[in-house]
């Protein structure tokens, strides 16, 4: 969970009525979540977790999404300043594990296949992950279900990656021996 300050306290007009209106300062508290995530998709008809840019709009609706407090003023997102938004970016880019898969670049996060919230949602049916998760930060629960599809065997190393798993094991095995062979 992430909390932030949005600084309200400066007048916004309001072409619809011709008034101005004044946004009070208040902290939320936001969830880069599954929930989150379905929200947003639901809205926008694509999937969230692609490589695609979003537009300014689709940020600003996203972090609604992920706000879980309630009776939150709308017109306090339009105050949200560049710092805010880079405190939101670096929690929804941060991976929220320790979990490091072997043999690949970058964790399960910063792989660019794009998973929608019910492909995600059908993951955790299949490996039997409860839907008290769907809270999680999305990045842990995508480790989370990446785990277990090595478990259950869906996650296989590719060739040259299993090949140099099998040197480095008989490197260790040769020097615990003393042997070349």
């Amino acid at each position: 969970m992430l909390t932030i300050t949005i600084q309200g306290s400066r007048d916004l007009f309001d072409e619809a009525t011709n008034r101005f209106i004044t946004v009070k300062t208040r902290t939320i508290e936001l969830e880069h979540s599954l929930i989150s995530v379905s929200k947003w998709e639901s809205k926008w008809k694509k999937a969230f977790l692609s490589v695609t840019k979003r537009t300014p709009e689709e940020i600003l609706d996203y972090i609604r999404c992920m706000t879980i407090t309630t009776n939150v003023d709308p017109n306090l997102y339009l105050c949200l300043s560049p710092e805010n938004i880079s405190q939101v970016q670096a929690y929804i880019d941060d991976s929220h594990s320790a979990t490091v898969f072997r043999g690949e670049k970058k964790d399960m996060v910063g792989t660019p296949k794009a998973r929608t919230s019910e492909q995600i949602y059908a993951a955790m049916v299949s490996l039997g992950i409860p839907f008290s998760c769907e809270k999680w930060h999305i990045n842990r629960l995508l480790n989370l279900i990446h785990e277990c599809e090595i478990l259950n065997g869906g996650g296989k190393m590719s060739r040259k990656d299993s090949a140099a798993y099998m040197k480095s094991l008989n490197a260790a095995r040769r020097a615990k021996h003393h042997t070349r062979g």
